[in-house]
């Protein structure tokens, strides 16, 4: 089988990706062989707190945050990104390199995320969900399970995700549903226990009309693909939402044969969308 590509790909254009670089990905994807890759860089707009201690912390992380330990993205170099796309494209002509961008919450920052994606063309752009309200703020879910049942935090991860795509954004993937299983803190995460919460999240993903990402940084379980095609979605991409650029494509071999086995096939092109039969 050979692989899909990489749609959820970061360089040096994000800014929690200081050790990415576009150019030694590419060159990474060609040596194992991928089609595509897609560097979606992260357009964020949230102010969230940064872990000072503890897994969470690193010191990027830490340099960047304010006094109050707040964290403010930074601006996004939109000509700056496309131009090294460009460059990268002229000097690997047998990978087909894709732009895009992975939008934050996009349904809290319409405006915001629509002057930036006005700026040029993006062939693949990610909806991504990765805080919650947190108080007065706003905080990812490693910050809330202190203080909340984790249980309470993922149904309500999972709400959000209906208003995110309920809204009129600009994203054609939902990236990493599961994205507060990375830091789950108690024991073995069970998609079980909340298959009424997921799947009102699919089956609103797929009226969407939008595809749901495979996300081999945490391999996505599989009955959450089972769910996603009896609710009626209608495709799926892959995306190893690499960092560096040694994990780019990681897991995808597996991840392929999971999609298959669920009821996906390649499109007409590698770097198409997976659609179902």
């Amino acid at each position: 089988m050979s692989l899909p590509a990489d749609s959820h790909v970061h360089s040096e254009w994000s800014w929690d990706a200081p050790l990415a670089s576009m150019e030694r990905t590419c060159a990474q994807a060609v040596r194992i062989g991928l089609p595509a890759v897609a560097f979606t860089e992260h357009l964020d707009h949230t102010v969230w707190p940064v872990a000072v201690d503890g897994p969470y912390a690193t010191e990027h992380l830490t340099a960047m945050a304010s006094p109050d330990g707040l964290l403010v993205p930074p601006p996004f170099d939109a000509a700056g990104y496309l131009a090294a796309i460009e460059t990268c494209r002229d000097r690997f002509p047998d990978l087909r390199v894709l732009s895009g961008l992975e939008l934050g919450e996009p349904h809290w920052h319409a405006d915001a995320c629509a002057t930036v994606l006005g700026a040029g063309t993006f062939d693949r752009v990610l909806g991504s969900l990765h805080c919650l309200p947190d108080g007065d703020g706003f905080a990812e879910p490693w910050g809330i399970y202190p203080h909340r049942p984790a249980d309470e935090v993922v149904r309500e991860y999972l709400g959000e995700v209906v208003r995110l795509v309920a809204a009129d954004g600009a994203f054609a993937v939902l990236a990493h549903i599961d994205y507060p299983v990375r830091t789950w803190p108690d024991g073995r995460f069970e998609p079980a226990a909340f298959e009424e919460e997921f799947r009102v999240a699919l089956r609103s993903t797929a009226r969407s009309g939008r595809a749901l990402e495979i996300n081999t940084r945490l391999p996505l379980d599989p009955t959450i693909v089972t769910w996603w095609y009896e609710e009626g979605g209608e495709a799926v991409t892959f995306g190893s939402d690499a960092h560096v650029p040694a994990v780019v494509g990681r897991g995808f071999r597996e991840a392929a044969a999971m999609a298959e086995a669920h009821g996906f096939r390649p499109g007409r092109h590698p770097y198409d969308f997976w659609l179902r039969d």
